[in-house]
């Protein structure tokens, strides 16, 4: 099932009638769908932002756009539930849904708490839908930089948002986990998946390619991921997206103690941004990542900036 399918098969009548009308080869483009009530169909790709019509059309006038009604938003939500709600409420708690093909809903409405916690959420008013996208070989340029004899460097990729770094982070998986090095072996990767964006999991299954040795913790959080996959899996290679708190470091320290390879995410723009941050700082002057790979949006998303010695925090020319 192609991409368009993958999105039109859980789409309220409506919603469908005016997708459909995209042309594939720049459906397989769009980033975000972003379907809200009384407001008009925005879709998003590399190039901006434009709003669909009742028949498809694009447009940058919001006025002619096609508005979505409460029952867009109701018929939409039961079918990529699959008519069973209920059984994404640990999901829906977390403000999203994970659809087959690794494609993310975020949900916005009325948040219930209960004892301090969200419990919740309803009368969902607005739904993000995060087109995944794999990239096989889209880490490619980076590797050589990254292979040190038949192991890897502790790497941290880091960018704003939605410039591709969990696209990237993927790849490299994938290929570490298959074999880049000399002597043709993969290593062992332990993944932890806090919001199903590695792996792209549904019902616990990664749906995207994360390579021949890897194990997923889906829908884990880090600092408990990673000292269960420590414990119970024996990686070689530890993968996790998203860094920043205090507590990131401690399990991180732990992955170096156990002789592990770690490679992380982070937002953030340059090395000034992460020295402004105090964890990232920390991080920095101990020297824990040897390589940092800075992405951008300057040619699309996951545009190269530079790789970063982390040793001397020199530019690395790239090959």
């Amino acid at each position: 099932m192609n991409l368009q399918d993958q999105i039109l098969q859980v789409c309220s009548p409506n919603i469908k009638k005016i997708l459909i009308q995209i042309p594939q080869e720049e459906f397989e483009e769009i980033e975000e769908i972003r379907i809200r009530i009384h407001q008009p169909l925005l879709i998003k790709n590399a190039k901006g932002e434009f709003f669909l019509t009742n028949q498809g059309e694009s447009t940058i006038k919001g006025k002619e756009g096609y508005f979505p009604i409460p029952e867009d938003i109701s018929a939409t939500l039961e079918l990529m539930s699959d008519y069973s709600l209920y059984a994404f409420e640990e999901e829906i708690r977390n403000g999203y849904l994970t659809l087959p093909g690794g494609h993310r809903v975020g949900l916005t409405g009325k948040v219930i708490i209960e004892k301090g916690q969200v419990k919740t959420i309803r009368y969902i008013n607005a739904l993000n839908v995060r087109i995944s996208h794999e990239k096989i070989g889209c880490a490619d340029k980076i590797i050589p930089h990254l292979i040190c004899e038949n192991s890897i460097y502790h790497t941290l990729i880091v960018s704003p948002p939605g410039c591709g770094k969990t696209t990237l982070l993927r790849d490299l998986v994938r290929q570490i986990s298959n074999g880049v090095f000399s002597n043709n072996q993969g290593l062992t990767v332990g993944i932890v998946d806090e919001r199903s964006e590695i792996g792209g999991a549904y019902q616990g299954v990664p749906q995207k390619n994360i390579g021949l040795r890897s194990d997923l913790l889906d829908g884990c959080p880090k600092i408990e991921g990673m000292m269960m996959l420590l414990r119970s899996m024996a990686p070689q290679v530890i993968a996790v997206d998203e860094i920043g708190h205090e507590k990131d470091i401690y399990a991180i320290e732990q992955v170096l103690n156990a002789g592990c390879k770690i490679i992380c995410t982070v937002h953030g723009n340059d090395l000034d941004d992460l020295r402004k941050k105090p964890t990232l700082s920390r991080l920095l002057e101990n020297k824990t990542f040897e390589r940092i790979v800075f992405l951008s949006h300057r040619n699309g998303p996951g545009t190269i900036e530079e790789i970063v010695n982390g040793m001397n925090l020199e530019r690395m020319k790239l090959c």
